[in-house]
């Protein structure tokens, strides 16, 4: 129904973006919406999807359209829905994820809040030889370093379905690192926790 939303981002939370195009701000449900901080209060174009549910239309925002369809075929799995792709898709390591599927790692696969082994096993059927596009890269934005970022990264973790074991795992390395952005952060957290 919607392909892509244009207009001014007026906002960035933990799991959300919003974006105020003629006179109307949409809510959009991101894997990371802290990737979007360099374009705060600046006209962007962002792809959505739109989900339908028996008590719920959601709308699902992306860094592009590759990442919209990575979320799409994502949601073709059977034990994977819009909250647990979104999780999946917040590494940002589409190329490593990718690879995962298509030479069956369901260890790596694991690792993702809400897959299971069978889930992992499911997705390495469903989709191994079947994603053939290209992971995209991130452009990462600069900010200055504060406890905000730190904070930022920790509450989108716990958003994305993290344990508060799990957080705490990586909320030291992250104060240590000397990372510049809540983007950083996450990035360095999603690492840390997939070891």
């Amino acid at each position: 129904m919607y392909e892509f939303i244009q207009g001014e981002l007026v906002q960035i939370q933990p799991l959300y973006l919003v974006i105020s195009a003629n006179g109307v701000g949409y809510r959009l449900l991101c894997a990371n919406p802290y990737r979007w901080q360099g374009e705060l209060h600046q006209q962007v174009l962002c792809p959505v999807e739109l989900v339908v549910r028996e008590d719920a239309m959601t709308l699902y925002g992306f860094r592009d359209h590759q990442e919209k369809q990575l979320f799409n075929t994502l949601l073709k799995v059977s034990g994977i829905g819009p909250k647990s792709a979104l999780s999946i898709l917040a590494l940002d390591d589409h190329s490593g994820l990718i690879q995962a599927i298509d030479s069956g790692d369901s260890t790596y696969l694991t690792k993702f809040p809400g897959v299971g082994k069978k889930t992992a096993q499911q997705m390495i059927l469903d989709l191994s030889g079947n994603l053939d596009f290209q992971a995209h890269a991130q452009t990462q934005a600069s900010a200055p370093v504060s406890q905000q970022h730190l904070e930022e990264a920790l509450e989108a973790l716990a958003g994305l379905g993290y344990s508060a074991k799990e957080i705490k795992k990586v909320e030291k390395p992250l104060q240590e690192a000397g990372l510049t952005s809540t983007q950083e952060m996450l990035s360095a957290a999603f690492k840390l926790l997939r070891k």
